[in-house]
């Protein structure tokens, strides 16, 4: 097979979204729409718990509280968070419908709150066949302590980013489908705000539109079927990502892997007759010095098994039709290096991709194999793996990817890899795993946290856990055994990026929504993608 695959056409899967995001600065109550969507929190607070809640709606235009003053008098409605009602033609309002969206305790709120709660509006609105809303921003005119918590440019950027993940849903092979897409999300601001940061805020709405769209591209990535999305589509589909948004992407399959001596990641793939994919993609920022890199270059590395039956140590029947999600991973560094090549920051970033099927066959790897890495470095062997348990193949491609990454240049290193039971085990649907060799990196991981929303929480790496992967015939195996699975598994990562400053995410409990959400469909979730963007961005 060659080592440049061929760019097709975009095909079921592949559309990002058709919305049109835009703000207007305008009076709430002289704004004509199908439907006007209004932010509401609980202002009850600790010293009055026991009471009833307080919705207050986050608006200085008295026509919307008029509007639904009996409402919330009758204490139906409790603004809790994602918690909605919605009145047909109320009075006062040219809007031909008024949704309330809640927010829970005012005191708690951030722009995340308000990130749910356009993905809760847009979702409410599909069902129904409506096709344009519009969203209220809250209004700072409101002056408490807690709106210098929901400032007008984060919120307007979390607000379009959660309409378009509400935006998206799963069911792209259905015959039947009906596009009940929302075409037209429009954000109101008061209407004085325009006099003075009207270019700041068009800046935070053209920002959520790439965070958005990003996402939603990882989203449709990781819905892809297996048999629609083999290591080589994955491929044509990065080129041509690449090729739209302006940025060098080479994609290579088994003949660079053995040149490159990858023994790691071509034990994973020798069991398919799906060949593999090594896909690098290259972000230069404009007016950088060419050669040598006076600062940092960004190494994003993501594993992306298009399918994982778990190999020759073959997974259970239940659920392995998920195993087409074992890719996301490798999809979120593709919508990361797709928004950086929109947003462009003044940092180098270099994106590895390791995409192959995990098979059983005649030519798969056995337990008890023993496998040769990637080398580290010029003229040095490469670590020998003793293959414990072949459905632990995510960290056998991370390997030589992270090796490759930095032999490229890459001075700082992340991964994302849905790579361990074990972690869902420990955090279960609601937090991602992060492991971290150097504080500096991890603390700007951290504080991108605040901004992008999603839920990771660091776990440990130690000695104690090496230990627990030294083989008795090479150098390293692939399991350390049940317990603390996902710290092993970072642990034989921690082995080849040696010194440099890496953080490793472990997204297998929440790349894939279990059950829909107000704000977001069951099916991919596109996790990572924000954080990554905004670790990014800190260099």
């Amino acid at each position: 097979m060659p080592d440049r695959f061929l760019v097709r056409p975009a095909r079921h899967g592949e559309i990002i979204g058709n919305m049109k995001a835009q703000l207007k600065f305008a009076l709430l109550s002289e704004i004509q729409t199908e439907l006007l969507a209004v932010l509401a929190a609980d202002a009850q607070t600790a010293k009055d718990s026991g009471a009833k809640p307080q919705p207050v709606l986050l608006t200085a235009d008295p026509a919307v509280p008029a509007a639904v003053e009996a409402l919330l008098a009758s204490g139906e409605f409790k603004a809790g968070a994602n918690e909605t009602v919605l009145l047909h033609a109320p009075a006062g309002l040219a809007a031909k419908r008024l949704l309330l969206v809640g927010l829970g305790k005012l005191a708690k709120v951030t722009p995340n709150s308000v990130r749910s709660a356009a993905g809760t509006a847009v979702r409410f609105a599909k069902p129904r066949g409506i096709r344009e809303l519009v969203f209220a921003l809250p209004d700072p005119a409101l002056a408490s302590p807690e709106f210098t918590m929901l400032p007008p440019g984060p919120c307007i950027r979390a607000a379009v980013e959660g309409a378009f993940v509400g935006d998206f849903d799963p069911d792209t092979y259905r015959s039947d489908r009906k596009d009940q897409s929302v075409n037209s999300f429009t954000l109101a601001a008061p209407a004085d705000a325009g006099k003075t940061d009207e270019a700041a805020l068009k800046s935070a709405l053209a920002e959520g539109v790439i965070f958005g769209e990003s996402q939603n591209f990882t989203r449709s990535l990781v819905n892809e079927p297996g048999n629609k999305l083999t290591p080589a589509i994955l491929s044509r589909r990065a080129v041509q990502m690449a090729e739209e948004v302006g940025l060098d992407c080479r994609s290579f399959s088994t003949d660079k892997l053995h040149d490159l001596k990858m023994g790691a990641f071509w034990s994973v793939a020798q069991g398919s007759a799906e060949p593999p994919a090594l896909i690098v993609l290259r972000y230069e920022p404009k007016g950088m010095a060419q050669g040598p890199a006076p600062g940092p270059v960004l190494g994003l590395v993501g594993k992306a098994i298009t399918f994982d039956s778990g190999g020759i140590s073959i997974k259970p029947a239940d659920n392995m039709e998920k195993m087409k999600y074992d890719m996301a991973g490798g999809a979120a560094m593709l919508g990361v290096m797709r928004a950086i090549a929109l947003l462009k920051p003044k940092v180098r970033v270099i994106a590895v991709l390791c995409a192959a099927e995990n098979m059983p066959s005649g030519t798969a790897q056995k337990p008890g194999d023993v496998q040769t890495a990637m080398p580290l470095a010029a003229g040095k062997p490469g670590k020998t793996i003793e293959v414990i348990n072949t459905d632990a193949e995510g960290r056998m491609v991370l390997a030589d990817g992270l090796t490759y990454a930095r032999q490229l240049g890459a001075t700082h290193l992340i991964d994302a890899a849905t790579l361990t039971g074990a972690c869902v085990v420990a955090l279960g649907h609601v937090n991602a795993g992060v492991f971290s060799n150097d504080e500096e990196t991890y603390n700007k991981f951290s504080a991108a946290l605040a901004v992008s929303g999603e839920n990771f929480w660091r776990l440990p790496l130690g000695e104690e856990y090496a230990e627990l992967i030294k083989s008795d015939i090479g150098d390293i195996k692939n399991t350390g055994g049940r317990w603390g699975g996902a710290s092993t598994a970072a642990e034989f990562l921690r082995v080849f990026v040696e010194d440099t400053p890496w953080i490793h995410l472990d997204i297998a409990g929440v790349a894939w929504v279990e059950d829909s959400k107000p704000y977001i469909a069951k099916g991919p979730s596109g996790v990572a993608v924000r954080s990554i963007l905004e670790w990014v961005r800190s260099y």
